[in-house]
């Protein structure tokens, strides 16, 4: 790997805009279909980009960890669904400081299933994390919204995506580990509203919502949804080809501050003093979580 500093930097600056506006046109085709319906669209496009990938270049890999594959896209889907759905109902901002939470709980899975080492700046980093979850949360010791709660668990189900990644890239080609998230992530929601022709729950909306006929302006919303996206995930993945992690994942918190102007600019209001303090101790310990190598 080169380490190139600056060019990395401005991959991971770009990708994190992506990211943000990835975020955005989600947001946007949320007022026509549910979050579980965006989650497919935002799947199925690169499924058919990472085929045509494996067809023009054939996978070289050994594999032997089917299941452990098959976990990782279905715990990845799960947390996607999760964050689509708050992506729908709360500032997108606030939504993207709960995925950046992933950041945290990948620290803690590496260190239980990986035995990856933690440092006392790490485990201060997951401990300022945990205080800045409060503060978003605004938690007061009595309950957490439902947002609250699936904001966490998709910082939890993402970590758990990422920790299975590291040893999953031992056995498979990235693009295989990619397409066993976007395929379940394809198929997944095809079943779900399927099933809620038949059964659906105001409580479980984030699981069960019917299939709604894009509109002919959404399709604008649901292809830039589609290239965005794969541009993130490209730029985002030369960022650490180039550069070294710890400086990549710092600036990758860059995807906050985006998503909370592009939010603004959509209709949300400006986070509140609690929600900023929030925000800047998860962005803290993600720093110290993330340069615990370097």
């Amino acid at each position: 790997m080169t380490n190139d500093v600056s060019l990395g930097i401005k991959y991971m600056l770009f990708a994190s805009f992506l990211f943000a506006c990835m975020g955005a046109f989600a947001k946007e085709l949320s007022d026509s279909m549910s979050s579980i319906e965006v989650v497919f669209f935002r799947n199925v496009f690169g499924v058919l980009l990472i085929l045509a990938s494996i067809y023009k270049s054939p996978l070289v890999q050994k594999g032997g960890k089917p299941w452990l594959l098959v976990f990782r896209g279905a715990i990845g889907f799960i947390a996607l669904l999760f964050f689509f759905y708050n992506i729908a109902h709360i500032p997108l901002g606030e939504a993207m400081t709960f995925s950046k939470t992933s950041t945290i709980f990948t620290a803690i899975f590496a260190f239980i299933f990986v035995k990856e080492k933690l440092n006392i700046k790490g485990w201060v980093g997951v401990f300022i994390g945990f205080v800045g979850i409060l503060f978003i949360t605004k938690f007061d010791g009595s309950s957490l919204d439902k947002t609250d709660w699936l904001g966490i668990l998709c910082g939890v189900g993402a970590a758990l995506a990422y920790t299975s990644i590291r040893e999953l890239r031992k056995y498979y080609d990235n693009r295989t580990i990619v397409l066993s998230f976007m395929t379940i992530g394809t198929i997944g929601p095809i079943i779900l509203m399927t099933i809620s022709e038949f059964y659906t729950n105001a409580k479980y909306d984030f699981i069960f919502a019917t299939f709604v006929m894009p509109k002919s302006s959404d399709w604008i919303y649901i292809i830039l949804l589609g290239l965005v996206s794969t541009g993130a995930q490209i730029y985002m993945t030369k960022a650490y080809s180039v550069a070294k992690a710890g400086i990549i994942g710092t600036i990758s918190y860059a995807n906050i501050v985006f998503s909370i102007f592009i939010g603004i600019l959509l209709g949300d209001k400006f986070p509140d003093i609690w929600i900023i303090l929030g925000i800047i101790l998860i962005v803290f310990s993600g720093v110290l979580v993330s340069s615990k190598k370097d």
